[in-house]
């Protein structure tokens, strides 16, 4: 029995740092992309580059973890395969949309979109799956939906990156969850399907003179290449922590990725609120806070 529940906590130790080293990968994307943003790289260049890379570097992965029968067996499954397509241009739309943010100064804004993310989700599965919401979770949607129209219209400022964010991720998650395949096979054909469309882009700007690389110099050129791995390996130890630890859990430490980027924003970057922007942003959180108030009590009462 000793030995059944030390091998349980090992595991759970083990799924809480996974889980962290993907959001702090994921928290720390600012600071990764600044020296493409000094070079003055424009976002559809990065995110062309960054699909190019990341399908090169998952193909490897694959090949070398011999996970290309489950790969070869979604092209067998036409529902599966659509799901895959969907989600791919879910996951293409956030990445543009994020590296346009931060490419543009707007850390903070893409902070928000991530703080909202969890609770769209819980949105989308009452909206959708018919999922019961208890009282604090629907406040927290509440407060979230409160925030945005503070800023959209006191504020005088619709959060269109946040709610870009919000969108494309929470219904890549919604479709990855009714998806059944894994982590990696999964994103090897999310990047196929955006690959001819990443390539045949390079090429044009290669043809017409105009592609972003080399010129920029080795570091930024580095920071392309390497993009593959930033994006493979954190989607890789995401799954390996959601397999060791309870969902409740892996939900509250999503946090750790947008305070990552605020305090990004705000510290490093320089960017600043004004009090109409603090009292939106003030409602999210807010929302945030009863949301996982809902989850600590689900999880004590046995229900997740």
């Amino acid at each position: 029995m000793n030995a059944v529940r030390t091998a349980a906590s090992r595991e759970f130790r083990q799924g809480i740092w996974y889980a962290a080293g993907c959001y702090a990968v994921w928290g720390m994307f600012p600071i990764y992309w600044y020296p493409v943003n000094q070079a003055g790289m424009a976002a559809d260049q990065v995110l062309a580059q960054r699909i190019v890379w990341s399908a090169l570097f998952a193909g490897a992965v694959l090949l070398s973890t011999r996970n290309t029968a489950a790969f070869a067996a979604v092209a067998r499954r036409p529902k599966l395969m659509a799901a895959l397509v969907l989600s791919g241009l879910c996951i293409g739309m956030n990445w543009l949309v994020y590296l346009w943010a931060i490419t543009g100064n707007h850390v903070l804004d893409a902070s928000l979109g991530y703080f909202i993310s969890p609770l769209f989700s819980v949105f989308l599965g009452r909206a959708v799956l018919k999922e019961r919401l208890d009282k604090l979770q629907a406040a927290a949607v509440c407060l979230a939906f409160a925030g945005i129209l503070w800023l959209a219209v006191p504020a005088g400022q619709v959060p269109w990156v946040a709610l870009l964010l919000t969108f494309t991720f929470g219904l890549y998650g919604f479709i990855r969850k009714t998806a059944p395949v894994g982590a990696l096979v999964g994103l090897m054909w999310e990047t196929l399907v955006l690959l001819p469309f990443a390539a045949a882009y390079l090429v044009y700007h290669a043809a017409a003179g105009s592609l972003q690389f080399s010129r920029y110099g080795v570091l930024p050129s580095a920071v392309l290449i390497g993009s593959g791995v930033m994006t493979t390996l954190p989607l890789l130890m995401f799954a390996a922590g959601a397999r060791r630890i309870p969902l409740s859990v892996l939900g509250m430490m999503q946090y750790i990725s947008p305070v990552l980027q605020l305090l990004a924003g705000l510290l490093l970057f320089g960017e600043t609120f004004d009090t109409a922007r603090l009292i939106g942003y003030g409602w999210v959180w807010l929302g945030v806070v009863l949301y996982l108030a809902a989850a600590r009590r689900q999880q004590r009462s046995g229900k997740i």
